[in-house]
């Protein structure tokens, strides 16, 4: 089992920034990607981004390519989001999530979810 815990969502102005954590404890050897998705309320869940769990290789959504960064901490097992220029749609729970064996664009593509953290982008 992989446990994932969120932070760092809050209130940001348009065009603010936020970084989001991605805490992961447990079996985490056996992670080989974590993803990053977003969820506003009566909207599907949307991926944003994902990283490999050695950090070589990350993926983003086209509506967030060149504002959004993925990372992570080897020493700390943490994951990270770094969103700049924030837009008002992009109000939403973020979760992370972490798949044994891929990465993927699709929620069934992983195994172990956070319990999300809210990012509210004001206008």
């Amino acid at each position: 089992q992989v446990q994932l815990v969120e932070s760092g969502g809050g209130l940001v102005q348009a065009g603010g920034s936020l970084r989001l954590s991605c805490a992961a404890s447990g079996r985490t050897f056996s992670v080989y990607a974590v993803g990053w998705f977003r969820q506003a309320p009566g909207k599907e869940r949307e991926f944003v981004a994902a990283i490999t769990w050695s950090g070589d290789t990350t993926y983003y959504a086209d509506s967030v390519k060149g504002r959004f960064t993925a990372s992570r901490d080897n020493a700390k097992n943490t994951v990270y989001l770094q969103m700049n220029s924030l837009k008002p749609e992009e109000t939403a729970v973020y979760y992370c999530a972490a798949s044994p064996t891929r990465w993927g664009t699709q929620g069934y593509d992983y195994n172990y979810w956070g319990q999300g953290t809210q990012v509210t982008v004001s206008s």
